[in-house]
């Protein structure tokens, strides 16, 4: 699957709502040339005030604010997808933007949205996931980055990284540990679906060999 032309880079368009942990996390993977071909064309956020948009203009990329309070999600999501097209975004990535997104803006990007989650997919959806982990007693986190559908934390998985998590562990030190592998896992799913060399089957992300 071919997300851009070979003579410009693929163009992510970030989507956050408040630090922008991982969007900072992509910025330096970008900067330190980890991945190549690919540029940040715009950083968009539902909240005047998040931490990411600072950031991000502090590193001098473009920025936009859709504020959604009192905006139908429709007409929200019709204004975002303008931004992110003029903008010639090829990859969306949702990092930390704690809005859902419409059917239209689905379909909109088909298999061109990525969502990181602190959780090994399937398995604990929806907020508050690290919590969720630690109050079920697994033995087992980590975190998922995917392909975005039309259900909550559900689409294709891309890159999933685990972690043990030990007796000394709370639900605060795990989510940290768990943060950590989140900035590996988001840049290494960029990484892959920028090469283009994958196919989807059904709910199997599957990199072509050859």
């Amino acid at each position: 699957m071919e997300l851009a032309s070979k003579d410009r880079p693929l163009c992510l368009g970030i989507l956050l709502s408040g630090r922008g942990s991982n969007f900072k996390a992509i910025a330096r993977s970008v900067a330190e040339g980890r991945l190549p071909g690919v540029e940040i064309a715009v950083v968009v956020s539902n909240v005047a005030d998040a931490a990411g948009l600072e950031a991000a203009r502090n590193l001098g990329l473009p920025t936009a604010v859709f504020v959604s309070k009192g905006r139908t999600r429709a007409e929200h999501d019709a204004d975002l997808i303008a931004c992110l097209r003029a903008h010639r975004v090829d990859l969306v990535c949702l990092a930390g933007y704690m809005r859902l997104l419409s059917p239209e803006f689905i379909a909109a990007f088909p298999n061109r949205i990525l969502n990181i989650h602190p959780s090994l997919l399937p398995a604990f959806p929806g907020l508050e996931a690290q919590d969720q982990a630690f109050a079920y007693g697994v033995k087992i986190a980590g975190c998922t980055v995917h392909f975005v559908d039309e259900h909550l934390d559900h689409g294709v998985i891309v890159v999933q990284r685990a972690i043990p998590v030990p007796e000394s562990d709370d639900a605060h030190s795990l989510a940290a540990r768990i943060l950590v592998e989140e900035h590996i896992a988001y840049s290494e799913a960029i990484r892959r679906v920028a090469g283009g060399e994958y196919e989807i089957r059904g709910r199997r992300y599957v990199k072509r060999v050859g």
